[in-house]
Parts: C-alpha cells; structure tokens; sequence
C-alpha cells in the first residue's frame, strides 16, 4: 500500500489546510534544494513547482471525498547534455515519496546497456532485474531512444519496451519512469512508439545554460570543493565559455565540471613547479593561467 500524508483539518468543517499539508510533507525542502542547486533552468523550476503543488492538491480532494483517481506520473525530460535532468530526477524522486505517491523514493539511472540483452532470452531478465530495483522509486532511463532501433531487425529493444509498457500501465502506483534525451530524437522515438507518448503525462523541456549561468555554475563547482577564481581566472573563464560552447561536443554544466578539473590539475602542477612556500589562499585560488592553457585557446 502507497503510504497517505495526513490532512490536517480545523475541526469546524470538512477543510483542508494546504499550508499545514505542505509543511507534513515537507515538499517544500526538495524544490529549494532545486533553487539552491540548480543555477537558471526557471522554466524546469516552475514546471516541477506546479506538479507539486497539483499532487498536493490531489492529496486534498481525497481527504475530502473528491474524485482523484491515481494521476499518471510518468514523465519525458527533453534536452541537451549537461542540463540537469538527472539532479531534477533526484528531486522529483523525493517529491513523489514525501507525498506518499512511491514508497521508497530513490532513483535507478540506466541506459540501454543495462535493459537490452545480446542474445535471445537475455533482453527479459535484464530488464526486468532493472525494473524489480526501482519499484516503489522512480526509474531514469537516459537516451530512451537508444531502445529502438529499426534498421537492426534483430535487436532486441523492442522486447525491452514492450515490458516496460507493460509495468508502466500495471504498475504506476508503484513505479514512475522518466525518460531522458535529445528533444529531436525523443519526439522522433514518441512518433515510434506512441504507447511511450500516451503514458506520459509531462513533458518537461530542459534549455541550455546562457554564458553568464555557465560562469556562475563554473565558481559554483569551484567552490564546492573550496576553490575560487581570481578576477583574472574569472575572466578567463567567460572567455572559455564562449569559446567552448561553439564546439560540437559542448555538454552545458557537464562541460565547465570538466574544465574546472583540468584547471585544478594545472594549479597544482604550477605550485609544484614554483616550489616554494604556498598558502591556504594560494592553495585555493585558481589564476588565469590554469585556464589558459587550455587547448580550447589555442584555435
């Protein structure tokens, strides 16, 4: 059974206060950890705050005898790399179990590799192994369009799919699966699979960072592990950013993680070689030369 926050009522009447259920779920501490975690993404922010609040509502109507049957929550997140579709999963996993709609409320990433088998009678189990580990939570398949591939007639994504359906129809009460990928080739691989399409009830589109929120996110990262960019590096860093996001294989957030790294490591390597005495503040800051020297400046 899917456990029921209580309703808090005043006693005079059949009401509900949505104040007081909010506060006994505790909905509220996700969504902020979204604002505090998450830089820009305003449409993806709203878009999770008015799901919350129809499922809290939901909750309401049934305390009070109103039909609320068992809303679809099956989702599709659209978008580029690095955008934040896996942490607003993690979220919304959290959401979901504080308002009693999954039991565990964790979060199974996968991709194909993990559901889709070789040889025959392999693609089943697997599958199905996946989905046992994330009933009572939420299942996130990244690349959802990898599972069907037409030009193979051999390959097995179609069996794949064919027991999802199947769990996400029969099961919902117990299991919310999101699917994840590019805009383009998910509504390429809804147009083949429309049960896909009429399962899910939201569709969530993720935009790409602008420069100025690639900067923020690039001392965001930095200061996680107590780095900080000087006004030079800084600089510096907006001139990466620029440079970066023109090529090809540019992943939004995923990529400035990756650039902060590649500066830590050169940090280091240009204190080593200084050889002499360094302080906390010398140990922390990076300088425009950790980032310079990046290949990104050298076309």
């Amino acid at each position: 059974m899917i456990a029921e926050p209580a309703a808090a009522f005043d006693g005079a009447g059949e009401v509900v206060d949505l104040k007081t259920l909010q506060a006994e779920t505790d909905i509220a501490a996700p969504i902020a950890e979204l604002e505090r975690d998450l830089i820009g993404l305003a449409p993806v922010k709203q878009r999770i705050r008015e799901i919350a609040a129809f499922l809290l509502v939901a909750r309401a109507r049934e305390r009070l005898g109103l039909a609320s049957g068992a809303p679809t929550l099956h989702m599709s997140f659209t978008g580029n790399p690095g955008t934040g579709k896996t942490t607003v999963a993690l979220r919304m996993a959290s959401i979901l179990h504080r308002l009693g709609y999954v039991r565990k409320g964790h979060l199974v990433s996968v991709t194909r590799d993990d559901l889709v088998g070789q040889y025959i009678g392999h693609t089943a189990p697997k599958t199905k192994e996946v989905l046992k580990r994330a009933m009572g939570g939420v299942l996130f398949i990244d690349e959802a369009y990898y599972l069907h591939r037409p030009e193979n007639e051999k390959d097995y994504g179609q069996e794949a799919i064919e027991i999802l359906l199947q769990v996400m129809e029969n099961q919902r009460e117990d299991i919310v699966v999101i699917l994840a990928g590019y805009r383009e080739r998910m509504e390429s691989f809804f147009g083949s699979n429309p049960g896909f399409r009429s399962r899910i009830a939201h569709h969530i589109d993720f935009p790409d960072y602008d420069d100025g929120e690639l900067l923020a996110i690039a001392e965001t990262i930095a200061a996680e592990s107590e780095y900080k960019l000087s006004p030079a590096a800084r600089a510096a860093m907006a001139d990466y950013v620029a440079r970066r996001r023109q090529r090809p294989s540019f992943a939004n957030a995923r990529s400035i993680r990756n650039a902060i790294d590649r500066a830590r490591l050169r940090q280091a390597m240009r204190l080593f070689n200084e050889g002499g005495v360094v302080d906390r503040d010398g140990l922390m800051t990076i300088e425009a030369a950790d980032i310079t020297k990046s290949r990104i400046f050298a076309t």
